[in-house]
């Protein structure tokens, strides 16, 4: 068995073809795909954040919404840059989301990507300190996060306060029992795949991650889970880690399937660089008739080492086109593989 689930950068453009033209689109027809993904059986939601861009930038509001109006469907980030988060506001808007859901938040983090404009996050009012990158200021960002969502108190109380004061040191309010343990990392490296399992987060491996020695892309990122794996046990935790790939896949059922992405049958991976000094390895597409897909997706190493398969839609093709993708792996292809 393995958890299926979606996952959108929640493009909006007003161009002839899109069906998500304006932001109220975008942030409406998520909530309207996360409800039609739980009817036919998607086990989790998942929305990629990215600031500065027409794509979804909020996540809590867009969770919190989710989180009422289903009842089982997981529901998560892939994944928050950390160089623009303040932890402890993230750690109320996280904790209030996730009760609304019942428990079923998964949370993925990450140090950042590529950005719309330069060094964004000191729009929101952060630097890295003295001698830090902004990398470091993000795992820093994070370690604070893990720390809080503890739930462990750690303010001084005011000895007039408005109102009565538990006992002890306050902690950030509401606390969720158990979110802690629903944070994902979003590595892109092997190195920072080792780190996440140190600190007792989940893996969230992309369709992309840094070219690091060469081989196929699902060949290197079933290393990176491999050395999560690793790293976990060694680390002692008594829980189960979790490890999720992202992958663009289709199974081509209709003209209008084979339309859209009949021209991805032959596509491969690809190098490029993410900055000036990171050179990445990108993962092909996957879109083919139901039994040619299921055959090639059986040769994927990362998806087989992987518990939890995420499928980025096209979310701009609108809400119903979306889930038709999402039922065409359900049906076709999930069974075939041992899946479902």
């Amino acid at each position: 068995m393995k958890k299926i689930g979606f996952l959108s950068f929640g493009h909006w453009s007003d161009g002839p073809h899109s069906r998500t033209r304006s932001a109220s689109d975008a942030v409406l027809q998520a909530l309207d795909l996360a409800v039609a993904a739980e009817e036919l059986g998607v086990d989790g939601a998942y929305f990629r954040v990215h600031h500065f861009a027409r794509q979804l930038a909020s996540p809590f509001p867009l969770l919190a919404a989710i989180g009422a109006k289903t009842e089982r469907i997981e529901i998560g980030t892939g994944v928050i840059d950390m160089r623009y988060e303040n932890p402890m506001y993230m750690a109320e808007d996280a904790g209030a989301a996730d009760l609304i859901a019942g428990g079923r938040l998964q949370l993925g983090l990450s140090r950042g990507s590529p950005e719309q404009v330069i060094d964004g996050w000191r729009y929101f009012g952060y630097r890295p300190g003295e001698g830090d990158t902004d990398a470091d200021m993000a795992r820093k960002h994070t370690e604070v996060l893990l720390t809080v969502l503890e739930g462990e108190g750690f303010a001084q109380p005011n000895p007039r306060p408005m109102f009565a004061n538990p006992p002890g040191l306050l902690r950030v309010e509401p606390h969720s029992p158990g979110l802690r343990e629903r944070i994902w990392w979003g590595a892109g490296s092997n190195a920072t795949a080792v780190w996440a399992a140190k600190q007792g987060m989940h893996l969230m491996s992309s369709t992309l991650k840094n070219d690091e020695g060469g081989a196929p892309f699902h060949v290197q990122q079933a290393e990176q889970i491999r050395a999560f794996r690793k790293a976990w046990s060694e680390a002692g935790w008594q829980r189960e880690p979790r490890v999720s790939v992202s992958r663009s896949i289709f199974a081509l059922t209709s003209d209008l399937d084979r339309a859209y992405f009949g021209h991805d049958g032959d596509s491969t991976d690809k190098i490029g660089y993410i900055d000036a000094d990171t050179k990445a390895i990108f993962g092909r597409t996957y879109a083919a008739e139901p039994d040619a897909l299921a055959e090639q997706l059986a040769e994927d190493e990362a998806i087989a080492e992987a518990d939890t398969l995420l499928l980025t839609v096209p979310n701009q093709l609108g809400v119903d086109y979306n889930a038709h993708v999402l039922d065409n792996i359900l049906t076709h292809v999930a069974p075939a593989l041992g899946w479902r």
